[in-house]
């Protein structure tokens, strides 16, 4: 199968076609390669994190846990980032005159967290939902190639006057060709949309944990 002589005998639509297959290829392993990093990151700087923080709340060094968690050290953290919302909200509600009660204080820090998940979650989906995208609409794309050189085959045919399997088998495989790179492009970018929807997941998990517990520290601290 020689893919140059194809390629050269194309048409424009399917050239097109092609084009836009292959920049969709780009994109979901553009996309895959900077969220595999982020993420990766985040887990390692996370697994950092937390044990240090820890001991500052722990000790009741308040500001300690404030600069740790504001560190371009773990810009990619996503507990530092929750963490960090927190903390500040409750800092800021002391050195305000701590006029809540007990009550509205961890209502208005529990929100503060959940506003800081809410974004920390969206951050992290940037980009994924575009792989499900090309995932889904790549083969139909491919497909359009297809259609397209199929129709070209045929009408070379009617003009030429000839028939039978060797004048449209040519013809056929280049149109072929387009499903095929369809194919190609969506099922790595399926995949690449599983995993790392598996990972946000995780991500999540351990935000709603990290908020849970944090919550618990003021609760504790207040009632001291």
């Amino acid at each position: 199968m020689d893919l140059v002589a194809m390629w050269q005998q194309m048409g424009l639509v399917a050239k097109a076609v092609a084009f836009v297959l292959f920049f969709m290829s780009m994109w979901s392993f553009g996309v895959a390669i900077e969220r595999i990093f982020t993420f990766t990151q985040a887990r390692n700087q996370s697994k950092l994190f937390a044990p240090q923080v820890a001991k500052h709340l722990k000790e009741g060094r308040l500001k300690d846990a404030i600069a740790l968690s504001s560190s371009k050290n773990y810009r990619y953290s996503h507990l530092a980032k929750v963490v960090l919302a927190g903390l500040q909200e409750y800092q800021f509600q002391q050195e305000s005159g701590g006029s809540l009660s007990r009550e509205d204080l961890m209502d208005t820090v529990r929100r503060s967290i959940q506003r800081a998940s809410a974004l920390t979650a969206s951050d992290l989906k940037k980009g994924v939902s575009a792989l499900a995208t090309i995932g889904s609409t790549a083969p139909f794309v491919g497909l359009l190639g297809t259609v397209v050189g199929v129709i070209t085959a045929f009408q070379g045919i009617a003009a030429s006057g000839s028939g039978g399997i060797g004048a449209v088998s040519a013809g056929i495989a280049e149109a072929l060709v387009e499903t095929a790179l369809g194919l190609v492009v969506a099922i790595p970018a399926v995949w690449f949309y599983n995993y790392l929807t598996g990972r946000i997941e995780y991500f999540n998990v351990e935000m709603d944990n990290s908020s849970s517990e944090l919550v618990d520290y003021f609760i504790r601290k207040t009632a001291a």
